[in-house]
């Protein structure tokens, strides 16, 4: 199965296992239901996920994949906040959407999806650093790099969970928005 086939039958099962969950719950959705919604076995759905938390995790990263690419334009002499703005303005691209955003609110009440979630985005500090340390041209596995990595990463799932669990999708670019400031401000409220 070629590369591309592979990722559009785990996009399918994330949509379905997301549907599932939103309707039934996580604990009322077996892997089985999540197969049989795109007619696959549910062996086969095993072989893309470890656990039926786990199918909804190409959804999860989508956004923070899409985030790492418009880091990696982001041109030396220009503030995040603005780049982001601008990069959003001139794709006409959003990075949250309504499987997400219910993903992201599940992340309250289901301990499962709040697992995957906080994977994901231990996953990403790494590729954040290595862009950011690249940008920097430091080394990944500096310390100021990597904390730079872990504050930029927790500004952009707060403003995710903030948009979803208060603002909604109209609402997430200005939640991001408003995360990323106290790090173009310097920590203000580190300082004595």
């Amino acid at each position: 199965m070629s590369a591309r086939r592979r990722e559009a039958v785990r996009a399918e099962i994330a949509r379905a296992a997301t549907a599932l969950f939103a309707e039934k719950g996580v604990a009322g959705t077996t892997g089985e239901d999540i197969a049989a919604a795109i007619g696959i076995s549910a062996r086969t759905l095993w072989r893309y996920f470890p656990s039926k938390e786990g199918c909804v995790r190409p959804l999860l990263t989508s956004g923070l994949e899409a985030m790492a690419g418009w880091l990696r334009t982001w041109p030396p002499g220009t503030g995040l906040v603005a780049h982001l703005e601008s990069r959003a303005a001139s794709a006409g691209e959003t990075l949250a959407a309504g499987p997400v955003t219910a993903l992201i609110r599940m992340t309250r009440t289901e301990p499962g999806i709040r697992a995957v979630w906080m994977e994901v985005h231990r996953e990403a500090e790494e590729v954040l650093a290595g862009i950011l340390a690249e940008r920097a041209g430091r080394p990944a596995d500096d310390l100021a790099v990597r904390v730079h990595a872990a504050a930029l990463n927790a500004a952009l799932r707060l403003g995710a969970e903030e948009a979803a669990f208060s603002a909604g999708e109209d609402g997430y670019a200005a939640c991001v928005r408003e995360a990323l400031r106290p790090l173009e401000e310097g920590l203000p409220l580190l300082r004595g």
